[in-house]
């Protein structure tokens, strides 16, 4: 997943990627683009925090056998 930032040159809204050490901003043109960029963002962290819990619970079943 994209970080987003804002760019040290120009202080846009920027997409911040890193390649061989190197960092490169993208900038955001739309703002709608940048909104949808934070809502994807919001539901993969809370899709990663209920299956992180799922494997925990797997965990705790496992151990019962």
């Amino acid at each position: 997943m994209s970080t987003i930032s804002h760019c040290p040159t120009c202080g846009s809204t920027s997409k911040v990627k890193e390649k061989n050490g190197k960092i490169n901003y993208e900038a955001v043109q739309n703002d709608e683009a940048f909104k949808k960029i934070v809502q994807l963002k919001k539901a993969m962290e809370k899709f990663k925090a209920k299956s992180e819990a799922l494997e925990k619970e797997l965990a705790v079943f496992k151990a019962i056998k």
